[in-house]
């Protein structure tokens, strides 16, 4: 059906793709990724890889009358930085394999 030589420079192209895959997902794994609350008042620092890496208040945020308002910063923070990532991941790895979720 294929020629060899299409049949090997085919597995070529794959092997190349497949190289390109692996060094942008180490390098996205390797990144770290800062999201921030509304005025800094929590921010988070995840790794590529989705490992939550630092979580720092800003002074004053940390009420033990109010803790429902520290958890919506640290949610909003947290959710920041993972759409970071997505949209990195998109970004880098969309080009290997277009309309894949990552």
């Amino acid at each position: 059906m294929f020629g060899n030589q299409n049949m090997q420079q085919m597995m070529k192209q794959v092997k190349q793709m497949q190289a390109n895959v692996e060094s942008e997902q180490a390098q996205i794994a390797d990144t770290d990724y800062v999201g921030h609350a509304p005025a800094d008042a929590v921010v988070a620092t995840f790794t590529g890889d989705r490992i939550l890496k630092d979580l720092q208040f800003a002074e004053g945020v940390v009420d033990a009358d109010d803790p429902d308002t520290l958890a919506d910063m640290m949610i909003a923070a947290v959710n920041d930085a993972l759409k970071q990532i997505d949209a990195d991941s998109s970004k880098r790895l969309g080009q290997y394999m277009p309309n894949m979720p990552f």
